[in-house]
């Protein structure tokens, strides 16, 4: 079998590398819309990445090349110096002439207080202590306010990728940064509060958050509000680290979802990590076996990685194909998509593991759906005895709290998280500081 990738400005165009070079008759085994070149992670250009696979015996001869065309010089970019002033010093600097002019005007203030008590030679300044220092006490509330917003504003777009690198908490240990009145801020204040807003999620979970994160233990200047959060995750989500095989039998995963959550290319993505990977003997078996060349995608699959695949349409044919790769390290099912309206479908399936095999149900969900149709779908596939969840479609989604809501509502292990169609590229164990850097955006998606 081979295996060629192929990337180009759009869809169509890949599509037509892969049948030039390989002919009508290539298989698409994934596609990928990702962003390449860029500076700092602005700027990025969207291209198309298609893996095609064909049989060597029936790769066509190439055809000769295509007449060379007349196209026009593309205009000229902007240089990466032109981009970064544009994008982010520009804007940085109106936010220092604001600062600025508001500090002017303070000192205007502290001026004309201090010729008005020239007479009180005993008296500080206003405004002013001894050594030069700014003694905030006398300004007014609001002022105090404004400053905080431009020197907020400020710091943030100072830094690259937002708010990413900001020390929260304080490196001296103190719970919550303080505004310069001595008062605290509260949690939905802080720009942490903001991006986990921003993401969705809710704000009573917010606020478990923040103050969760703030009973850690200080660590000093050096540790990241991404480390931070992390170290927090870890303690409300349950994260269900590495798959830990059995000694004397097979550990038989069943992933189970909705239609179009892609549970096949995640069933193959998880034989792979193991079997090319990690070395394990895995057997895969499917009982997708209504979707229209579901069966198929998994042979081609099952081929190139050279593990057995069997199909099972009914409960005594799953039983018996689990039985002849008892000797498996790693058996993976692949169900078939079910909505989560359709109850008798459901029931239907659930008969196929209520047998003598112990089968571990790993519940697949998309990363795009909605709070509320994610709590719906959990409550009709509680029929089967869920295990873990994993978050399928990073990629596709804008924003990640629905994920935070329903893992700490819900009291969910999560294993995994998937971030593309590639086999077996785009699947990692899922880690408090992956998702963690994920909704703070500190890797590009």
């Amino acid at each position: 079998m081979l295996v060629k990738t192929f990337q180009a400005a759009s869809m169509a165009e890949a599509l037509r590398m892969v049948k030039a070079e390989l002919g009508p008759d290539a298989m698409i085994l994934s596609t990928k819309k990702e962003k390449t070149g860029g500076i700092l992670g602005f700027f990025s250009k969207q291209a198309y990445r298609v893996t095609a696979a064909i049989d060597p015996a029936r790769k066509p001869a190439p055809p000769p090349p295509p007449p060379t065309a007349y196209r026009e010089p593309p205009p000229r970019e902007r240089t990466a110096r032109e981009e970064l002033e544009n994008s982010m010093l520009a804007p940085l600097a109106r936010e220092l002439k604001d600062l600025r002019e508001k500090v002017e005007s303070l000192t205007r203030r502290e001026e004309d207080a201090r010729k008005e008590d020239k007479a009180a030679a005993d008296v500080q300044p206003a405004t002013l202590q001894e050594g030069g220092s700014i003694n905030l006490k006398n300004i007014p509330r609001s002022d105090l306010e404004e400053i905080k917003k431009l020197l907020l504003a400020t710091l943030t777009k100072s830094q690259e990728g937002g708010i990413k690198n900001v020390q929260w908490p304080a490196a001296d240990g103190e719970p919550l940064p303080e505004t310069a009145s001595g008062e605290q801020l509260l949690p939905e204040d802080s720009p942490l509060s903001k991006e986990l807003a921003r993401n969705g999620v809710s704000p009573d979970l917010i606020r478990k958050i923040i103050d969760t994160l703030n009973t850690l233990p200080p660590q000093g200047e050096s540790q990241s509000v991404n480390a931070r959060l992390g170290e927090t995750l870890g303690r409300l989500i349950k994260f269900a680290g590495n798959l830990r095989l059995k000694k004397n039998s097979p550990r038989i995963i069943a992933l189970v979802g909705p239609t179009g959550v892609g549970k096949t290319t995640t069933t193959a993505k998880l034989a792979a990590m193991h079997a090319l990977n990690r070395g394990n003997k895995v057997a895969l078996i499917t009982m997708d076996i209504f979707r229209v060349g579901a069966v198929e995608q998994l042979k081609t699959y099952s081929r190139i990685m050279g593990i057995p695949l069997e199909v099972a349409s009914t409960p005594a044919e799953l039983e018996k194909a689990v039985k002849k790769h008892s000797a498996c390290d790693l058996i993976f099912i692949d169900t078939a998509g079910r909505s989560h309206k359709d109850k008798e479908k459901l029931d239907e399936m659930k008969s196929f593991f209520e047998n003598k095999i112990t089968v571990e149900v790993y519940l697949c969900l998309s990363a795009t759906t909605k709070d509320r149709e994610l709590e719906e779908i959990l409550q009709r596939f509680s029929i089967f005895p869920i295990s873990k969840v994993v978050f399928t479609k990073i990629d596709e989604s804008e924003s990640l709290g629905n994920m935070v809501n329903l893992l700490m509502k819900d009291n969910l292990s999560i294993a995994y998280f998937t971030t593309g169609q590639r086999v077996p590229e785009d699947i990692e164990i899922a880690t408090p500081a992956k998702l963690a850097d994920m909704i703070l955006r500190e890797e590009a998606q």
